[in-house]
């Protein structure tokens, strides 16, 4: 559990920097960028591999029916996910879609997986992702990008 833990400090922290202390980022310049990309490789690897290595420690048994509103976000997350490349109209209504599908893919396995390690794993991405928005949102104006041609809403099914 330590390692997954540690994986999830080296995952947000990085993503945080900017935000938190843009003077600090500012002044790491290219090779900040460089150490920053090793730490989340570094975290993403803790992260698979300390929820691997985690002993079992049940804390609620989700019902069988919830597999199926699983499937179901999860369908949602991936196309959001994909939707952040195109440029069709259902793009410009959404400010964060890789974070927001992040959130749905997060909401979709804390309700299948009741143990421990699970909870820890998808509620700090939740959290990473949820307070990833409010700080972007704090620091930077959205101008909604103009509306694109619906037809290529589909590109990304």
């Amino acid at each position: 559990m330590t390692l997954l833990i540690i994986g999830l400090i080296l995952w947000i922290v990085p993503h945080w920097l900017k935000r938190l202390a843009p003077d600090l980022r500012a002044s790491m310049g290219t090779r900040g960028r460089e150490l920053i990309s090793i730490l989340l490789f570094v975290g993403l690897g803790l992260m698979i591999y300390g929820y691997r290595q985690a002993d079992f420690v049940d804390v609620w048994s989700p019902p069988a029916f919830l597999v199926h509103l699983n499937n179901l976000i999860m369908v949602v997350a991936v196309a959001v996910f994909a939707m952040a490349h195109t440029k069709g109209r259902l793009r410009g209504r959404l400010r964060h879609p890789m974070l927001l599908s992040v959130v749905l893919w997060s909401i979709a396995h804390l309700l299948v997986n009741g143990d421990l390690a699970s909870i820890v794993l998808f509620g700090g991405m939740l959290f990473w992702a949820v307070v990833s928005m409010m700080l972007i949102n704090r620091a930077e104006t959205w101008e909604r990008p103009a509306p694109g041609d619906k037809g290529r809403d589909w590109l990304f099914v």
